[in-house]
């Protein structure tokens, strides 16, 4: 089936209360750029029309219509149109919870998370199963249609296409710094955070801790924290809490500069986020 170009960008954003708040998107972008973040989960989707283009591991890559993208969690990634008509998606964002309870119906120890070597998956058995899967956790109610095929198409990604490595890797000395950096900011997002005062904190100058945290993370530590604040502003806007309130308690200065940067991350809007559950 041939999807037209769509005139304008749209996306919509829901949660799965069923999968333990699975968050899905389906979206058709033309100028819309994410910018480099990454995801504590996974990033599952499928490409229905148009190119994506994004980059990975230091390197950019481009997944055409009927291909499959998958993130791992915490690897920084960018998204944007591979081709002047935009690109059409569907996305699920898979935590890791879920992923380790496939990992257990699988038979396999439910405390090693898949690692995914190519982000882009050219099969379209497992692409046109995304797809139909997508669907079903739009459209269906029936619980154990939605369950089973959940549990059905994630297995059919592992076992096709993870190796066995753990997505998750041992930190070394550096890394262990840079940790601590990480842990303090996910505490203290909701504070005008210095990077003087972060690198007192681990007996580093200003400018070494900038350095490493960039070439450890991907990110350098500004944007590292506001993707934190954003992560902490989607769990208080699940609740239902005003989009005012939040912005307020997660760091940023007003609303419409957690509107701007939450678009910009996230795909969608503040207010369809909240509503999306």
């Amino acid at each position: 089936m041939i999807i037209p170009p769509p005139t304008s960008e749209k996306a919509v954003f829901w949660r799965a209360s069923d999968l333990e708040d699975l968050e899905l998107l389906k979206a058709n972008f033309i100028t819309h750029a994410y910018p480099r973040h990454t995801h504590e989960g996974y990033v599952v989707g499928v490409i229905e029309r148009g190119t994506e283009a994004f980059y990975y591991r230091r390197a950019m890559h481009a997944a055409p219509a009927g291909s499959v993208v998958v993130i791992n969690p915490g690897e920084v990634h960018t998204g944007q149109a591979g081709e002047a008509a935009g690109w059409s998606y569907r996305t699920l964002y898979p935590n890791l919870d879920l992923i380790k309870r496939v990992m257990g119906e699988m038979g396999n120890q439910p405390d090693k998370l898949p690692f995914f070597p190519k982000p882009v998956i050219e099969d379209r058995q497992l692409a046109g199963q995304l797809r139909q899967l997508h669907l079903i956790l739009e459209n269906s109610a029936v619980a154990l249609e939605r369950e089973s095929a959940f549990i059905f198409v994630l297995a059919h990604l592992v076992r096709r296409h993870a190796d066995h490595r753990t997505a998750l890797p041992r930190l070394g000395n550096e890394r262990q710094v840079i940790k601590r950096v990480q842990d303090y900011l996910q505490t203290n997002y909701a504070q005008n955070v210095s990077l003087s005062h972060v690198a007192d904190l681990v007996s580093l100058s200003p400018y070494h801790l900038a350095r490493i945290f960039r070439k450890e993370v991907g990110l350098p530590p500004h944007a590292y924290l506001t993707q934190v604040r954003i992560g902490q502003a989607k769990k208080l806007l699940a609740r239902g809490q005003p989009i005012v309130e939040v912005a307020a308690e997660t760091g940023f200065v007003d609303q419409s500069h957690l509107t701007r940067h939450f678009k910009k991350f996230v795909g969608v809007t503040p207010g369809q986020y909240r509503y999306g559950g």
